[in-house]
Formats: structure tokens, C-alpha cells, sequence
């Protein structure tokens, strides 16, 4: 039997929130998102997620205004999607989900990816803040960066995991598409 998407006689904004994000893979595809992952098969590819739950997510997303379907560029010109002003507003909720994850469920080695200071590369604290200026640091500031506990990328991987083996600004795109319309790793 399939669960129901809504929380019935619950009232509290924690299960209003829950409903938009709280299904399997919402989680991993808006924090793909903040990494600058923008189309279907980049989300698809990295993540592994079944196609049609992939669609059903980003139209949940999208419908519910976190995320933005809008025209591409380049050859293919295929849609991306992005974070609106209400997507990006989850970036406290993401990165504090982040940090449990690490301190409670992380294999050894450390962190696969750190937050940074985009202004002086230091490591933010769990609440955001900046531990070398102390500025609390707004997401469009942030570099994700390879952490200790990354393994090394294969040839193998996909161009997602790939272009997140160096530091790269959050909300920027990870990936352009090339003249030939295949990915390529964007600029920090």
C-alpha cells in the first residue's frame, strides 16, 4: 500500500513542511540543487534515483515553488531547474541535516565535503558562521569543498561527482553544456 503525501489532522508546520520535502530523494535533489546540479539527467545520473520518481520529485519541487523549471541555454537547450527565493531559504535546514549526518552516521576519514568562507576559505561552523571572520556566511557565499573522508573520483563517476572533487561555489552551476551539448564542469 502506498503512503498518503499528506500528513491528514496534522496542523503543525513542521508536517506542512514534511510534505513538500519530506519524501525519498527530495532531500539529495534539493541538496544537488544547491550544488549547481540544473538538468534531469545530471539530477539522474548522480543521484540514481528511478526516472519516474526523479520527475514525480522535481514536479512536487516545482509545483510547490522551491525549485524553478526554466528554458536552458546553450545547444540542446533543455530545461533547468533552480532554487527560488523559497528553495533557497532551505539552505539552513540542508546544512544542518549535513552536519548530523557526518557526526553521527559518516564512515571514518571525515567529512566527504566541507563548507567554506568563499571570502577567506575558512570552514564554517555548524550553524554557518564563518570560523576565521566570524560573519554569518549567506549561501551564495559558500564553497563546497572535497572533505577528508572523499574518496579519490575514478574514471568512472559521473560528471556530478566528478566536477564536486574541487571547490565550488553553492547556487552557481556545477556543469555547463559544451558546444557538442555534453556536460562539462562549470567554473567556480
Amino acid at each position: 500500500m502506498t503512503l498518503p503525501r499528506d500528513y491528514r489532522g496534522q496542523t503543525c508546520a513542521l508536517a506542512r513542511s514534511m510534505e513538500i520535502v519530506g519524501e525519498r530523494w527530495t532531500l539529495l535533489i534539493l541538496r544537488d540543487a544547491f550544488y549547481g546540479v540544473r538538468r534531469f539527467g545530471e539530477f539522474a545520473a548522480h543521484l540514481g534515483v528511478p526516472r519516474a520518481v526523479l520527475t514525480d520529485r522535481l514536479a512536487t519541487l516545482t509545483e510547490a515553488g522551491v525549485l524553478a523549471r526554466r528554458p536552458g541555454t546553450g545547444t540542446g537547450r533543455r530545461e533547468v531547474y533552480g532554487l527560488t527565493p523559497k528553495g533557497v531559504a532551505l539552505w539552513p535546514a540542508v546544512r544542518a541535516l549535513t552536519g548530523w549526518g557526518e557526526e553521527f552516521y559518516a564512515a571514518g576519514g571525515g567529512p566527504r565535503r566541507v563548507f567554506l568562507h568563499a571570502a577567506d576559505e575558512a570552514p564554517l561552523e555548524p550553524d554557518g558562521r564563518c570560523t576565521g571572520c566570524g560573519a554569518a556566511v549567506p549561501v551564495q557565499d559558500v564553497l563546497v569543498a572535497p572533505g577528508p573522508g572523499l574518496a579519490p573520483s575514478t574514471p568512472d563517476d559521473d560528471p556530478v561527482t566528478a566536477a564536486l572533487a574541487r571547490p565550488h561555489r553553492l547556487l552557481t552551476p556545477l556543469l555547463t553544456t559544451a558546444p557538442s551539448g555534453r556536460p562539462t564542469k562549470g567554473s567556480p
